[in-house]
């Protein structure tokens, strides 16, 4: 069996996390807390999740982040079988990349920013339902 993470310790590392205000404060600390092969690591993982549920080959995920066959075989299983913690935070920047671009100004030939007749997807469709 593995060893559980649900501690004190571990509680409060994501509490520290959730008071990050920025990508920049972000940067701040997990340069403190990790090395760079442990960031780099984890920023694989993700990148290697993103393409999983674009439906990219192993191959195509393979050579364009550099993980192992191994890498991305236990990061499908976490999509699959995982507790959707993948699903939850794809599904969050997915959301939060339409509003924004709901939000922005959008430049139309008519010149009124306002659109007619057609929905423009600011996002990738396969980031939605993850």
């Amino acid at each position: 069996m593995g060893k559980d993470i649900h501690t004190p310790a571990v509680n409060r590392l994501f509490e520290a996390i959730l008071t990050l205000k920025n990508v920049e404060e972000c940067y701040q600390f997990f340069e403190d807390v990790c090395t760079i092969q442990e960031l780099v690591a984890i920023s694989q993982r993700f990148e290697v999740a993103c393409m999983l549920t674009q439906k990219k080959t192993y191959l195509d995920i393979a050579e364009k982040t550099g993980a192992s066959t191994a890498t991305i075989s236990r990061v499908n299983r976490s999509l699959t079988y995982g507790n959707d913690g993948y699903a939850l935070v794809l599904k969050r920047l997915a959301e939060a990349a339409e509003a924004a671009a709901a939000a922005a100004p959008v430049e139309t030939p008519d010149g009124t920013g306002k659109r007619k007749g057609t929905l423009v997807d600011p996002i990738p469709t396969d980031y939605r339902n993850v």
